[in-house]
């Protein structure tokens, strides 16, 4: 995201009524457009539910909760939240 000066882009009168707010700092100015979930365009919310599932797989097929983390490279508690949660794949993909 590119730096750009409020000179340049808005009328005097609201760089006058935002300066009673903010005066010199960085100001962010979200988007109009619709915003999605987090993972959503990048893939990734997918990809870590399927990582999930895996996990919980291999945990009913008795794989340990310490080899998982190893084999995860993830905490021994991160497994724990995984294996013990409720929520699927399935779930992440009935809330797209």
């Amino acid at each position: 995201m590119a730096y750009k000066n409020a000179r340049d882009i808005l009328p005097c009168e609201l760089i006058r009524e935002i300066q009673k707010y903010i005066d010199g700092d960085l100001l962010y100015i979200p988007t109009k457009s619709d915003k999605t979930e987090w993972g959503i365009r990048s893939g990734a919310r997918q990809k870590y539910a399927e990582r999930n599932d895996e996990i919980r797989e291999q945990y009913k097929n008795r794989t340990s909760v310490e080899e998982l983390a190893k084999r995860y490279f993830l905490s021994i508690d991160s497994i724990k939240k995984i294996v013990y949660g409720t929520q699927s794949s399935d779930d992440t993909k009935k809330a797209q």
